[in-house]
């Protein structure tokens, strides 16, 4: 997903007031580099905010919003920052720990 995706939510202000139907939220900015520290909140981001099915479609396991909601997005892109692949993050997805350990990422010589 590209950094400009946004998403529409209903504000939480009182009916009538001045703002648009919906604000946009935008993703969640990536730092600068990736630390360990970065990594290991992006594993505990995807395996909290996993996908699960309900009847109205996929929603975040954690907050109910349209899968994949801000958070998972956040950490899928830190991860591959740090040099997993898809199929990388999805095991740690489905092994559901969010203190799982993050392998270094493999660097030439």
């Amino acid at each position: 997903m590209s950094s400009s995706t946004a998403h529409r939510v209903r504000p939480v202000g009182p009916s009538g007031a001045s703002e648009a139907s919906g604000e946009v939220l935008r993703d969640i900015p990536l730092p600068p580099y990736v630390t360990v520290e970065d990594a290991q909140f992006a594993v505990r981001a995807v395996v909290v905010h996993a996908p699960r099915r309900w009847s109205g479609g996929v929603v975040c396991r954690n907050d109910a919003s349209p899968h994949p909601c801000r958070l998972h997005r956040w950490g899928t892109r830190v991860l591959a920052l740090r040099g997993l692949h898809a199929a990388e993050i999805a095991a740690l997805i489905e092994r559901g720990d969010p203190t799982a350990i993050v392998p270094r990422p493999d660097r030439p010589a």
